[in-house]
């Protein structure tokens, strides 16, 4: 379905200061270790700014990592409404196929508020155990680690928590998460299509890899704002709401994140900030709600530096939200111009190889030392001409996945079919010198981009991710991993 438009305002309206936007938009462009993709914006539940980084764009869905156990947690909210489950029913109770065999006393009295606030016990992520003790079923691999202290007096950013979570929200429906969310949740919100990577067994994955628009993360995070509310409806109980987002374990131990904003606190599937509360991902997806200001903040990005942008936040943009409206003194169309002309940064190449141009057609490259270390599955990598100018491939043994070559602009590749093997995606590039190609592959529904550099004459390529992406499963990622399913 069409995403219904949110409501639009100016954000000297909605008493949002545009110089203080710009300020925040200079903080993220000026910081080379910061890639920003797309911003929104919204006051008192209007769009006050939004833009995305071209070749991203609004209607791309994104891969969210993390910020995924956010919805997750509002699907479990909704099977909590719907009478399907209770926080204090202990997680075993939906296994009981694995009885027998699960007898820890701490595990049987595991509750499924306790893994909702990633306090099951454990004080490491058994992620890596539980695949290692039952790849083709996690729960169960889970159920078989018994916690080391008491369920609900420690606090471990687990993914296995979220996994069951989900499992559960998933046997006692019926259905995927993302078909229990889609008439509970996206299109009361009037959100557009979401897609979930599954794991091998079946089940919506819900620690991460949700595919979704940066429309539907503010959404989802105005609902939240607005207490479970979306227009006449009361979509979540707002005591749901209020559970889920305030402390519910301390988090001064956490061993993520790094900065001052993991130790505030975490909800159901929410952390606590300076400001407001958060669900959030790896390489910085956010979704703030800071009922202070009456504000949401949804952001897509590619850094590791994530209390950096959070610092840019409470920075620049806190300080730019005041009461009541603000004159406008022109700063509004200056602002909505520079949202329009965002882009990915590009560098300085050649359109073609300053000599011996015959010697790149349908040059193939095979990996620098014999593999590509951070992406072992690329095996070799093809330059092509015609009339039209130059494309690359970047082959893996069941994929080739094709992008035209520009030193002038990203150019987008889109499938050109339903079920098409084709990864969206955009390329940037050019010769360096007669021995040295460069390109960039910007893969559209992810976080991530793949520099590639081509050698002469060692026929030798290397591939650098700027930030590794996560692999969803046993196995390695594959390039196709890096569209929404």
């Amino acid at each position: 379905m069409i995403a219904e438009p949110m409501p639009v305002s100016t954000p000297a309206n909605e008493g949002v200061l545009a110089e203080g936007v710009e300020a925040f938009l200079d903080v993220l462009e000026q910081d080379p270790a910061i890639d920003p993709h797309s911003l929104m914006i919204l006051r008192h539940g209007r769009v006050v700014a939004a833009g995305w980084w071209w070749p991203y764009g609004p209607e791309r869905p994104h891969q969210l990592y993390s910020l995924s156990k956010s919805f997750t947690s509002t699907a479990l909210a909704l099977a909590v409404a719907e009478g399907l489950v209770s926080l204090d029913d202990p997680v075993i109770k939906f296994f009981p196929e694995y009885d027998a065999e699960v007898t820890a006393t701490q595990t049987r009295s595991m509750l499924v508020r306790h893994i909702a606030a990633m306090a099951s016990g454990h004080v490491e992520d058994t992620w890596g155990r539980v695949l290692a003790t039952s790849p083709d079923n996690p729960v169960r691999g889970f159920l078989l680690l018994p916690p080391d202290r008491p369920p609900g007096t420690v606090f471990c950013y687990n993914q296995s928590c979220t996994y069951t979570m989900a499992v559960i929200v998933q046997k006692v429906s019926g259905q995927t998460l993302t078909q229990f969310l889609r008439s509970r949740l996206l299109d009361r919100l009037g959100a557009g299509p979401v897609s979930w990577r599954q794991y091998p067994s079946g089940q919506d994955i819900g620690v991460g890899y949700l595919h979704a628009t940066t429309d539907t993360v503010a959404r989802l995070g105005q609902l939240y704002l607005q207490e479970g509310r979306w227009g006449p409806d009361q979509v979540l109980t707002a005591e749901w709401v209020r559970e889920a987002t305030r402390l519910q374990i301390p988090t001064s131990q956490a061993t993520v994140g790094g900065g001052p904003d993991w130790r505030r606190g975490y909800g159901y599937q929410f952390w606590m900030s300076r400001h407001g509360y958060r669900g959030e991902g790896v390489r910085s997806q956010f979704c703030l709600v800071l009922p202070e200001k009456d504000a949401v903040i949804a952001i897509t990005a590619q850094t590791d530096e994530m209390q950096a942008v959070l610092d840019a936040v409470w920075d620049k943009l806190m300080p730019a939200f005041v009461e009541g409206e603000v004159a406008d003194n022109g700063a509004d169309g200056k602002l909505e111009s520079r949202l329009q002309g965002l882009a990915v940064p590009t560098f300085g190449a050649q359109s073609d190889p300053p000599a011996a141009r015959e010697r790149w057609v349908d040059a193939t490259f095979t990996p620098a030392g014999g593999k590509c270390e951070q992406q072992p599955s690329l095996l070799s990598v093809t330059v092509s001409a015609d009339g039209h100018g130059w494309e690359v491939s970047l082959d893996e043994a069941d994929l080739s996945l094709s992008a035209e070559l520009c030193n002038e602009i990203w150019v987008v590749t889109e499938p050109g079919q339903p079920g098409s093997d084709v990864v969206p995606n955009a390329c940037f590039g050019g010769w360096l010198d007669e021995d040295t190609l460069r390109f960039d592959v910007i893969f559209l529904e992810s976080p991530h981009r793949l520099t590639v550099t081509c050698t002469m004459p060692s026929a030798t390529f290397d591939a650098q991710w700027v930030t590794v992406p996560l692999a969803p499963w046993p196995g390695g990622l594959k390039l196709r991993d890096l569209r929404a399913p």
